[in-house]
């Protein structure tokens, strides 16, 4: 278990939950929380069709509270330009 305290306020690291990709010790208004977000197992399409369908599923336009793991999914992993193209594990046939 990631210990609270020493983590800095409002910067994502690598989860240590199995099943998410990355937790951060959110600060808001003298409030800390720790949040984990994101799906492990589902891959890495974040092409633009990807990011487009998340952010309308999600409200992202106003995810505004950082103490929330919407906001920080939509912030840390759905907010950049681009992203791989690979298509997601379910998709794929072979190693399994």
């Amino acid at each position: 278990m990631a210990d609270k305290s020493k983590m800095k306020c409002n910067r994502p690291v690598p989860s240590d939950r199995p099943g998410k990709k990355k937790m951060v010790k959110a600060c808001s208004n003298g409030e800390e929380k720790l949040l984990h977000f994101g799906a492990k197992g589902y891959g890495h399409n974040y092409s633009a069709a990807a990011r487009k369908s998340f952010k309308a599923r999600h409200g992202c336009d106003n995810a505004n509270d950082k103490l929330t793991p919407r906001y920080w999914a939509c912030k840390n992993l759905w907010a950049g330009p681009g992203g791989s193209t690979a298509s997601s594990p379910k998709n794929r046939r072979g190693k399994y």
